[in-house]
């Protein structure tokens, strides 16, 4: 039992960490608000389903990127998905940096010099 103890303190306080760190906001409280007994398994679905949804998004803009002639439009509408996906699981920091790459979508910035952090 102490075992578990120690884990979930664990869980509780890298958790915490990422808030203070700025990649986590309180969009993330109000998704594990919503997790009761009845689906205990809610966040961890939600959480995954935006790693997979991610990952997907990732591949096509690697892909979108290593074209000879860029297409800002398709650009950012991959980026534009990824932020609203990462908003809505409370992805602070990765929801900002889709902004930063959205502006540079819009200057067509081929250079893509944008604050990540």
């Amino acid at each position: 039992m102490d075992g578990i103890v120690q884990l979930e303190r664990q869980l509780v306080d890298y958790t915490a960490s990422l808030f203070h760190e700025g990649f986590l906001d309180d969009q993330f409280n109000q998704l594990q608000q919503l997790q009761d007994e009845s689906n205990p398994d809610f966040v961890v679905e939600v959480v995954t389903l935006f790693f997979e949804d991610a990952d997907r998004l990732l591949n096509e803009l690697t892909k979108a990127l290593g074209q000879p002639s860029i297409d800002f439009k398709r650009l950012d509408a991959h980026v534009h998905q990824l932020k609203g996906s990462s908003s809505s699981i409370g992805a602070q920091r990765i929801h900002r940096v889709c902004i930063s790459f959205r502006n540079t979508c819009e200057e067509q910035n081929v250079e893509g010099k944008f604050s990540i952090f």
